[in-house]
């Protein structure tokens, strides 16, 4: 994982992970996921990335 800025952050991370990835029907578990194809893996950046500026753009 990479360094965050909050280190504080990181089981919300997790948790925001965990949450999508199951939303989107990918198989994700704790630890190792070498398995997962790209496709997989960058749809749930792509789908956390989404949420995390939709909370943005509602708090302002």
């Amino acid at each position: 994982m990479a360094k965050n800025l909050v280190p504080e952050a990181r089981d919300g991370l997790a948790q925001l992970k965990m949450e999508t990835a199951s939303e989107l029907g990918v198989n994700l578990k704790q630890g190792y996921n070498g398995d997962l194809t790209s496709a997989q893996a960058g749809s749930i950046g792509g789908e956390m990335v989404k949420k995390m500026v939709q909370q943005y753009e509602q708090n302002l």
